[in-house]
């Protein structure tokens, strides 16, 4: 029977914490650009490039439950929108990942709607589960409040 030496499982063993840990940043800053995206998708009003970040089967808690892309958009439409242009400025900050896995992240944050001359500044706290799907990494549920 082979003998393995304490050195190199050491080693082994830190090389492959290095190499996760490598490709845990990664992810995270691959999930923090596509929300930067989405904030200058919807400053410009594109809609459909923000939803685009939401999984086909994402969620969102909703007062009455969670509730399901088709009513995602829909209430962007109805209370964040008018004419195709969002009524404020979005901006998010305090940007936190947690990594649940290789295919899951937990992002924590800050949603600022900017103050204008009709709606005054409102913000608020989001989490947001990601899943890692071939195309990238999307939105799976979001509780923003």
């Amino acid at each position: 029977m082979k003998r393995i030496n304490l050195k190199t499982l050491i080693t082994a063993s830190l090389l492959f914490v290095a190499v996760l840990a490598k490709a845990q940043t990664k992810a995270a800053d691959e999930i923090i650009r596509l929300m930067d995206k989405a904030t200058t998708d919807w400053n410009k009003g594109d809609l459909p490039a923000y939803m685009a970040l939401y999984d086909a089967s994402a969620t969102m808690m909703m007062p009455t439950g969670r509730a399901g892309l088709a009513d995602i958009e829909n209430l962007y439409v109805k209370y964040y929108f008018v004419d195709k242009m969002p009524k404020q400025e979005l901006a998010y900050n305090n940007y936190q990942v947690t990594m649940l896995g290789n295919d899951y992240a937990l992002l924590t944050g800050v949603f600022v709607l900017k103050a204008n001359d009709k709606l005054k500044e409102r913000k608020g706290s989001f989490s947001l589960i990601f899943v890692h799907r071939p195309e990238g990494w999307k939105i799976l549920h979001d509780h923003s409040g």
